[in-house]
């Protein structure tokens, strides 16, 4: 790779980076002004009605000084977002620890479950779209799609109360919620008492992700499979396998995973929702707990983690193309 070559990846990729960067500050500007003009008291919701009744002028100063009430929003907002760099989060009203403490936990629980959503949606979509590339036309085919066109168009907590109904309820096969069993101490919880309760969860997400890469992947099996080399191999005796294995595969696999990086954000979004009906502690559920009490160091804290996950599988998405196509590179630098 000459030097211009470098220069132009790198000069990409510190593009990207830039752009990441001023998103996610344009998100914590956002959230905080959102966060700012909220009707919830966060005094009010720190010490509760009982302790505003029983609470002296001193007492209500000395913790509107801390929340920083008395201050600009310009002031108080660069007060937060410099401790946040740093590291100091604040804390959180919901779960009286600092918010670092209270993401660190719920943010492990989410990764874990995305993480496995993600990589099993991804296989079983990529898997779906080559068959039904491969037959194209047939009933197989037209079954693939109707499911890929059925399952995108459900929505994810019907889909997680149904299989909850189903395998928790009625079959008994799995636990109704949570990460844990109850009434367990942490240190008695095995691996596979963890994997019991992310099953359900991780294979809600998983089915309702595979609907994208699926169709996608059929369409750029279509195509390939009426390239004139793809013709010619089975003109030759080549058999389907062998013609996936060395012509067909690496074609369709790196838009694959550049498509499945940008479904992070998908992937992010439905775990809200399971992570609820699921009760599993994650960062979808404490956002939740954090907006319903006007707890915001933590719901400030989520927004911008959240935005900075879903940026970075778009940013990878972004970079995987440039690097595939350098068109893209090229037309990047010179916009």
């Amino acid at each position: 790779m000459d030097s211009q070559a470098c220069y132009s990846i790198l000069k990409y990729v510190g593009k990207s980076l830039i752009k990441v960067i001023s998103l996610l500050i344009a998100v914590s500007i956002l959230s905080f002004i959102l966060v700012s003009t909220s009707p919830v008291d966060p005094v009010r919701a720190y010490v509760g009605e009982v302790g505003m009744v029983n609470m002296n002028a001193e007492s209500l100063a000395r913790l509107e000084a801390y929340f920083g009430l008395n201050t600009p929003p310009a002031e108080r907002y660069w007060n937060w977002f410099s401790d946040f760099v740093r590291g100091d989060m604040g804390l959180s009203l919901v779960y009286r620890q600092p918010v670092a403490e209270v993401i660190g936990v719920k943010f492990m629980n989410s990764l874990l479950l995305m993480l496995t959503a993600w990589f099993f949606s991804g296989i079983l979509g990529f898997i779906l779209g080559i068959i039904a590339g491969l037959y194209r036309g047939t009933w197989i085919d037209n079954l693939i799609k109707g499911y890929s066109l059925l399952i995108a168009s459900t929505p994810t907590f019907w889909l997680a109360l149904v299989l909850l109904m189903v395998f928790s309820v009625w079959l008994q096969l799995f636990p109704i919620g949570l990460s844990v069993p109850i009434g367990m101490k942490a240190s008695e919880v095995t691996i596979l008492d963890s994997i019991k309760h992310l099953v359900l969860p991780a294979l809600t997400l998983s089915v309702i992700g595979v609907a994208n890469i699926a169709l996608h992947t059929r369409e750029k099996m279509i195509d390939i499979m009426a390239e004139d080399y793809i013709l010619f191999a089975r003109a030759r005796g080549k058999t389907r396998f062998s013609i996936i294995r060395h012509h067909a595969l690496r074609n369709i696999m790196l838009p694959a995973i550049t498509l499945q990086f940008a479904s992070i954000s998908e992937i992010f979004g439905g775990s809200v929702l399971v992570e609820q009906v699921f009760s599993y502690p994650g960062l979808g559920q404490a956002a939740v707990a954090a907006g319903l009490s006007g707890d915001a160091p933590l719901l400030l804290s989520i927004a911008v983690i959240s935005a900075a996950l879903v940026f970075t599988g778009n940013l990878i998405a972004n970079l995987l193309y440039g690097f595939i196509d350098p068109r893209i590179r090229r037309g990047n630098m010179h916009g």
